[in-house]
């Protein structure tokens, strides 16, 4: 598992299984050549795609960040259909830690979509429970509204068996809410109307988590955006001040998609200064 120190905080990626989707819905209106000179692309034009949760440790407390594809959720038509090789191992992840999921204090939503929430419950005895049971759950109250009343377009992915076994768990803020001293969730919007991302800032170290505004490293010019996103000319703008943002404070951006890189800086200009990659079997 590889590890980041970011100042006080220690994040640690999870084996939360993956995806493979097609290569033109996750980029949108750019063109295959431009864009496959950037992210690896299979002969079915589908890119692989990590669904890893972040464990953050920070002032004693355990948090994750998003909770991964689960395990036992998709029927055998939606793993094929969704390109889905791998579920979660988060509880062999995280035996590797000496934790277990009880020790979870805060899960940090992003969003709800079933590839960042599935990992939230799992079936027991014909009923659906908590995976992390002693966690806060925090999401904007926008995407928890989405969750709850999905539309005609957004039904394929918000799934009541994601939602409803957690919901007394859950907590919601507005445009933004600090976490711990430091750490924060911001609201965006652009990807699904409540998404948000993720900013820890303490001294001169800093890290930002775009979630699904920059689901992989090719995707860091400002004006690629998914197909998926409901809202794209949203997402560009969001993206383009995060990115201007964090270039000037040289934070680290790190990822839950990315099936080569982990984490990476850049300076002022964009280019790469320093690089988390992921161990490829």
């Amino acid at each position: 598992m590889e590890k980041l120190m970011i100042g006080e905080a220690v994040l640690t990626w999870l084996d939360g299984g993956n995806n493979h989707l097609d290569g033109g819905a996750m980029f949108g209106v750019v063109p295959k050549p431009l864009w496959s000179k950037k992210y690896p692309v299979n002969e079915k034009n589908q890119i692989e795609l990590r669904t890893d949760p972040i464990l953050l440790e920070l002032d004693g407390k355990i948090l994750l960040i998003d909770s991964g594809m689960g395990n036992g959720k998709l029927s055998e038509k939606q793993l094929k259909n969704f390109g889905v090789t791998e579920e979660s191992r988060i509880d062999e992840s995280l035996k590797k830690l000496g934790l277990v999921r009880g020790d979870i204090d805060v899960v940090l939503m992003t969003h709800l979509h079933f590839d960042h929430a599935c990992g939230l419950t799992e079936e027991k005895d014909g009923t659906y429970q908590p995976v992390f049971p002693n966690a806060r759950i925090i999401v904007s109250e926008i995407e928890w509204g989405e969750m709850k009343q999905p539309n005609m377009r957004s039904k394929n992915t918000y799934w009541r068996e994601n939602w409803e076994a957690v919901q007394n768990h859950v907590e919601t803020f507005g445009e933004r809410i600090e976490v711990l001293p430091g750490l924060a969730m911001v609201h965006t919007g652009g990807h699904s109307n409540g998404h948000s991302v993720i900013s820890f800032e303490r001294g001169e170290d800093s890290f930002i988590h775009m979630a699904d505004l920059m689901p992989t490293h090719a995707h860091q010019n400002k004006l690629w955006a998914l197909a998926f996103d409901d809202y794209p000319v949203t997402s560009v703008h969001e993206k383009d001040k995060w990115m201007e943002e964090g270039y000037k404070k040289g934070s680290w951006y790190t990822f839950y998609h990315d099936a080569y890189y982990r984490a990476l800086k850049f300076d002022e200009e964009g280019k790469i200064v320093n690089k988390v990659e992921r161990e490829r079997n």
